[in-house]
């Protein structure tokens, strides 16, 4: 439609590096600062493995090392999505990796030890299912003929055929598929080219294989999370069964009920690849600041996603200004960056800690103090809960109190069968009592005397976070790609 068959000529001129250096800064937006989520020993005769917390954030200012090699496969762009830099409107450099070229580099950077996998999203060249056959052509070659078995993230282009969303996932570790926007109202008006029905059908088809996936191997459908959900009556997640399983959501069982789910690729059969089916569970990503939606309205969307498609992770990604239009923020506009770091709290709130989206908000507040965290703020508004007793507290009400996290209520649960706790006891076992000494009493005394009142506490708070709160929207304002070098 945009594409421009010249201009790809053109570019193929390019040296690798040139390549390398136009594609790994243009990947500097997707974001995924996770572990790889997957544990995978080395084999004879291939290269590398995958230890489930040994793939770091590769992308950052502050000096970190970088553990994956971050790329595009493409900036090339038939869409025109408004708040992309690679949108096909904007005059920007342009380059597009070979297959075996980019196989090529990974396997030499990993020789080196630069790296320890490969993170590959992609611009739209052509059409999604030309992109997504690029895609899979290197994830074979890699998985081949070059036989690397380290750890692989890639990014799923929707609108591609079925059978290549398939063999991307038997191919990768994990897969990701954006929503891009919490609301089809705002993707609608920012992202014409895209629409929620070609994002959340592939989406649900993911959920589907890998239930079936992971049912066929002998484990629970669901993808593993801390044990620590095990104990949380009200978690976003089901309940657990009798077995220790937990029970089947409505979109997956309806998957495998009907058979609505991905088939394994030919491709896969004749080429003797045994691989589970996106062992790291797949995950996706949303923009944030760039469209009005309240904090309440990512975490309800954050909510059904993990309940409905069982995704291994949400992520954020604060809106920089990069594009000028009338349908997006000012050029000089700041980056939201404290309201991501807030979001990402609430978001472990919700997957450890047994918080429901409508708790932490409400429409009356839909949005958090960007000065407190979620769990903070959400203690301060519900006073009337608190001081809690840490001698008779239920694990679930622990879990509620600033400064106690899933490890310190285990041991405050475990501690007080044999001794009365007091606040140094407490301190060892790792309650944070700065945060905590407000809404927490031993034996019927609290650490210091102070009111029970939301402005008094979140004064106090607020203050004891301002250094902290500096330092995340200051830390990161070249948004620039770590040298490999």
């Amino acid at each position: 439609m945009f594409y421009n068959e010249r201009m790809f000529e053109l570019i193929s001129d390019l040296t690798t590096m040139e390549k390398l250096q136009i594609l790994a800064d243009a990947a500097k937006y997707d974001v995924a600062c996770t572990s790889s989520g997957v544990d995978r020993k080395g084999k004879e005769g291939f290269l590398g493995n995958s230890v489930a917390c040994g793939v770091c954030h590769s992308f950052g200012t502050d000096g970190r090392c970088i553990s994956l090699l971050k790329v595009l496969m493409t900036n090339h762009c038939v869409y025109d999505c408004k708040y992309c830099m690679n949108r096909c409107s904007n005059d920007v450099p342009r380059a597009t990796f070979e297959p075996d070229e980019l196989c090529q580099l990974v396997i030499e950077f990993y020789k080196r030890n630069y790296i320890e996998g490969l993170f590959l999203s992609s611009g739209v060249l052509k059409n999604p299912a030309f992109t997504m056959e690029r895609i899979c052509e290197t994830l074979l070659c890699l998985r081949t003929k070059y036989r690397f078995n380290g750890y692989i993230h890639v990014k799923a282009i929707p609108g591609a055929p079925d059978e290549l969303l398939s063999r991307a996932g038997y191919l990768a570790d994990r897969v990701s598929i954006n929503l891009e926007l919490p609301t089809a109202q705002s993707l609608s008006k920012l992202a014409p080219n895209k629409n929620f029905k070609t994002i959340l059908e592939p989406m649900e088809k993911m959920t589907g294989t890998i239930a079936a996936n992971r049912i066929a191997m002998g484990k629970d459908a669901r993808m593993e999370r801390s044990s620590i959900n095990r104990y949380l009556s009200g978690s976003i997640f089901n309940s657990q069964t009798g077995s220790g399983q937990s029970a089947l959501s409505g979109t997956e069982r309806a998957a495998l009920e009907s058979g609505d789910k991905l088939s394994l690729p030919a491709v896969a059969r004749g080429m003797g690849i045994n691989r589970p089916f996106a062992p790291a569970g797949q995950s996706t990503q949303m923009i944030i600041g760039a469209t009005p939606e309240t904090d309440l309205t990512l975490i309800r969307t954050t909510q059904h996603l993990y309940k409905n498609y069982d995704l291994k992770r949400v992520f954020y990604s604060a809106y920089i200004p990069l594009n000028e239009d009338s349908a997006l923020p000012k050029l000089d506009a700041a980056v939201p960056l404290l309201r991501e770091h807030r979001l990402y709290q609430a978001d472990w709130l919700l997957r450890f800690y047994g918080f429901q989206a409508d708790e932490l908000l409400s429409e009356s507040r839909p949005n958090f103090n960007e000065q407190l965290d979620p769990k903070c703020d959400w203690a301060i508004r519900h006073l009337g809960q608190f001081p809690v007793e840490v001698q008779n507290a239920s694990y679930d009400m622990l879990l509620r109190i600033p400064g106690v996290g899933p490890k310190s209520a285990k041991r405050i649960v475990q501690t007080r069968r044999y001794a009365h706790l007091d606040f140094d006891i407490l301190k060892k076992l790792g309650v944070v009592l700065k945060r905590a000494h407000y809404f927490i009493t031993c034996n019927g005394r609290m650490m210091y005397r102070i009111p029970i009142e939301e402005s008094y506490i979140t004064k106090c708070l607020t203050e004891d976070n301002h250094k902290d709160n500096w330092k995340v929207v200051h830390q990161n304002e070249r948004y620039e790609q770590l040298s490999l070098f």
